[in-house]
């Protein structure tokens, strides 16, 4: 692997099969990159998907990125991934968030409440269940008695995911890795610090707790059509509530989007999505994506992982091409 490791997360909102995925993260080994990812949206089952990923890969990394702490029961989690961790030993991260309202509230029909404590809850409760802790919990969101694993304890870390300051903080009290999306460079600084400062005050040693941060990127032969697609991506994700704090430094016509999305215009939304919004959250083209690695690499973040974005939904050529940029870069 790279002295700098550099992660991939897989374009599951693409439309693209899971046998072209496992391709791809197969060939990704091959070139040094050091872990890729694998998100739930309402494409690809994460579990079935890292299954199938493991199966063709040695080396590679392997982790959610992320499942949501909502739509599974921490026993069930805790069987997926210690599943995983026996087909690839070693290799597996749990990436794991509150996701977002219109996921689980409106998808899947569940209460988005309580964030916070529901993560907590989550997580310590998964983190015991994989070690092999028989449960014994009746909380405020979970209730499990008498679970243990039928297979061995696993050392999976946990990956946090983590947009706004109360759940930084958390993922600095209780987390292996604090995993940042939606998070310009400039922005790192300011996030890394209330991470630290809530592993000290939980008397952990912060530089033990990892800075990983996901961003969208592309360096197919489509630069324009891709910008217009990451155009709407930033749109989308800067309406929905959870995400929204994470946009207001770099998307100076925010609140303007805001009112006419929920006047229903989507139309005059997008227009107000400036390129330099654009810009601060995704990498167009080889040397922005060098550029946007680097600079986080500066500023403290451990692992750079880019999220492989088409031009258009189907495209297969432009997420090779940034694995092909990737592993230039990492000296392949």
């Amino acid at each position: 692997m790279s002295e700098y490791p550099v992660g991939i997360t897989m374009p599951v909102e693409d439309g693209l099969s899971i046998g072209w995925l496992a391709d791809l993260v197969a060939d990704a080994e091959q070139v040094g990159i050091d872990t890729a990812l694998v998100g739930e949206v309402a494409g690809p089952e994460a579990f079935a998907t890292l299954g199938a990923m493991a199966a063709r890969t040695e080396r590679i990394r392997l982790g959610s990125g992320i499942v949501a702490a909502y739509t599974r029961s921490p026993a069930l989690t805790a069987m997926g991934f210690a599943t995983l961790a026996s087909l690839a030993p070693g290799r597996i991260v749990a990436g794991i968030g509150a996701s977002s309202p219109i996921v689980v509230g409106r998808w899947h029909g569940l209460d988005f409440e309580r964030p916070l404590a529901t993560v907590r809850e989550f997580a310590g409760l998964l983190r015991a269940a994989m070690a092999g802790e028989r449960l014994d919990h009746d909380g405020p969101r979970f209730r499990s008695h008498g679970f243990s694993l039928d297979l061995p304890a696993v050392e999976v870390p946990i990956w946090l995911g983590a947009i706004n300051p109360k759940m930084l903080a958390l993922a600095g009290e209780l987390a292996d890795a604090a995993f940042l999306t939606w998070c310009p460079p400039a922005e790192v600084a300011a996030k890394r610090k209330i991470v630290r400062t809530a592993a000290l005050d939980a008397g952990r040693n912060p530089d033990e707790v990892a800075t990983v941060l996901s961003f969208w990127a592309y360096t197919g032969p489509d630069p324009e059509q891709a910008r217009e697609r990451m155009r709407r991506a930033v749109l989308a994700y800067a309406m929905v509530p959870t995400h929204r704090p994470a946009f207001t430094q770099s998307f100076d016509a925010l609140p303007a989007a805001v009112e006419a999305w929920h006047a229903g215009d989507r139309a005059q939304a997008l227009s107000l999505v400036s390129d330099e919004a654009v810009d601060a959250m995704c990498a167009i083209g080889p040397d922005a994506l060098a550029d946007r690695i680097a600079d986080y690499r500066r500023v403290g973040v451990d692992l750079p992982i880019v999220l492989l974005t088409g031009a258009f939904v189907g495209d297969t050529v432009g997420p090779r091409a940034t694995v092909d940029t990737v592993a230039h870069l990492i000296g392949h």
